[in-house]
């Protein structure tokens, strides 16, 4: 519903920003899909967009973390935040599937972080998610 009312109905960045912020969760993961559907976003689109995608990284509600990996995030988010926000998927469980263009995003220094993550969890004698394999196969390439 949102990716229809954010893409087509010429509706102003501050609304966006104003519906995430007062949304409810439902409402919040609609904006961030909705942004998805901006196919050429204007400078105040992306400047919004990006900070609502930094925003939903920085909470730990999975589904939120989700929705703000997908092709908004993909296609303009820099590469530190991004390669924190796949980390964040693997930490709390969100299956890599979610994060939209993860073949073509991932590089060598995502494979590297994605190694030190791994080694972490063994050091404390936890499970690898099985999921880091996706990113660790990049480092023994």
């Amino acid at each position: 519903m949102y990716k229809r009312q954010l893409a087509g109905s010429g509706a102003a960045p501050a609304v966006a920003a104003a519906l995430y912020r007062r949304g409810d969760d439902a409402e919040r993961r609609g904006v961030l899909r909705g942004l998805d559907a901006i196919p050429d976003p204007t400078p105040a689109w992306r400047a919004v967009g990006l900070d609502l995608v930094v925003d939903a990284l920085r909470a730990n509600d999975t589904r939120l973390v989700a929705a703000a990996l997908g092709s908004f995030a993909a296609a303009h988010l820099d590469d530190h935040a991004w390669r924190h926000g796949v980390l964040k998927c693997v930490f709390l469980g969100i299956p890599l599937s979610v994060v939209a263009d993860l073949g073509a995003r991932a590089d060598d220094e995502l494979a590297a972080m994605a190694a030190r993550f791994a080694e972490e969890r063994r050091a404390a004698g936890r499970t690898v998610p099985d999921d880091l394999t996706l990113l660790l196969a990049r480092e023994r390439a």
